[in-house]
């Protein structure tokens, strides 16, 4: 069985989640295979791009039905960037648009016209930023309050329940960093660009139940 299964459907930055996993000891298989997602002890959906690009190439490749099932299973699962948007059930980009609905919520984008310091503040927020933990999935193990991590990302989200946030950091407005619901983790930022925080991420995800 595989134990590491990364969902290749042509938008996420598969090489360097990959290697983050490589690095920390752990082997790691990029698939287009809906059938090894199946079957693989843990699963990571990263993603780069749109929201509607995103849930189409999901739906094209067969994969909606494998990731529910093993959400529903209990099997360890990790979201990435846009591969944690799609967790939740739409999102404003391009349009309202229906996601996986697995964590009830929306993804909206940054108000325009934020400032701080007296400066507007560009989106998309790029760059690193301090995570606030609230609460502290296995995953998050030892990693400090306060850590820095790096974003990428126009869109956030907004959980219904706001028990499932995991962390938050500050841009503009506070805003969800991370969830953790059940044997789901997800967070907005790269663990696999956040260098030793997010290599510790990784190993413990790796390790861990979720």
């Amino acid at each position: 069985m595989t134990k590491i299964a990364i969902i290749d459907y042509g938008m996420g930055n598969l090489r360097s989640v990959q290697k983050g996993f490589e690095k920390v000891g752990f082997e790691a298989v990029v698939t287009a295979d809906p059938k090894v997602v199946l079957e693989a002890e843990r699963i990571v959906l990263p993603g780069v791009g749109a929201f509607r690009d995103c849930m189409r190439n999901l739906e094209q490749g067969g994969f909606v039905e494998p990731i529910l099932k093993v959400v529903r299973d209990g099997r360890p699962f990790l979201g990435i960037c846009v591969g944690m948007q799609l967790l939740f059930s739409d999102s404003v980009e391009f349009g309202l648009c229906q996601g996986l609905n697995v964590v009830p919520g929306h993804v909206l984008r940054f108000p325009e016209g934020m400032r701080e310091g007296g400066e507007e503040l560009k989106v998309p927020h790029m760059g690193w930023n301090q995570l606030s933990i609230k609460r502290r999935p296995p995953a998050f193990a030892e990693v400090e309050d306060g850590a820095n991590v790096y974003f990428v990302h126009s869109y956030y989200v907004l959980p219904d329940d706001t028990s499932v946030i995991a962390a938050t950091c500050t841009y503009g407005v506070e805003f969800c960093a991370a969830v953790w619901k059940d044997n789901i983790v997800a967070t907005q930022f790269h663990p696999e660009k956040s260098q030793t925080v997010g290599a510790h991420i990784l190993e413990n995800f790796a390790r861990s139940k979720a």
